[in-house]
This record gives structure tokens, sequence and C-alpha cells, in this order.
């Protein structure tokens, strides 16, 4: 069973790393490392819309549009 769920996340990682954009770095080690990078500025990107969001609705209310 762990060697199951091991490959099992090793193929999410790989479809989620290809996802994010061109494979980059000469070796495995250097794309996932690319990849890890990625990952941590989408996350960030992802948590600064959702504040500017609550910020909009805190400050605005439901009534955004209209």
């Amino acid at each position: 069973m762990r060697f199951r769920t091991y490959g099992i996340l090793k193929m999410i990682w790989k479809v989620w790393a290809k996802s994010l954009g061109e494979k980059v770095g000469d070796t495995d080690r250097q794309a996932n490392s690319v990849a890890v990078v990625r990952t941590i500025w989408w996350l960030t990107h992802m948590a600064t819309c959702w504040f500017i969001i609550l910020n909009a609705i805190a400050n605005h209310g439901w009534g955004l549009i209209g």
C-alpha cells in the first residue's frame, strides 16, 4: 500500500509540475526545484488574490456591482 501511495503522489506531482509550465533544468532534480519555487509563487499569488477580494467585500459589502 505504501509504494502504491508513493506512485500516486509521484504521478500527481508530475502532472502539477507540468501544469506550472515548461520543464526547466538539466536534471530532474533541478526541474523539481524550479517546480517547488513556482508552486510557492502560485500559492502566494492565490493568497494575495483572496486577500484583495476579501478586502473589497469588507470595505464595500456584497453589492460591489451596481
